[in-house]
């Protein structure tokens, strides 16, 4: 599950997690408060961080 975190460079919103819920996280997040220091979309915050636990235990992606 994604969540909402304090960005250290700029001090403002974006997000950690596992990359499935950004868009849930960022919703309520005002765009001038969201952190652009490292944009990356829904898709891409998907394939960067893989699979979960049960996705690496059994071999997938």
């Amino acid at each position: 599950m994604c969540s909402a975190a304090k960005c250290p460079k700029c001090g403002k919103t974006t997000w950690t997690g596992c990359g499935s819920h950004v868009d849930q996280v960022m919703a309520s997040v005002a765009p001038a408060n969201r952190c652009k220091c490292n944009p990356q979309t829904t898709a891409e915050a998907r394939a960067s961080k893989g699979g979960g636990f049960l996705s690496n235990l059994f071999g997938g992606r």
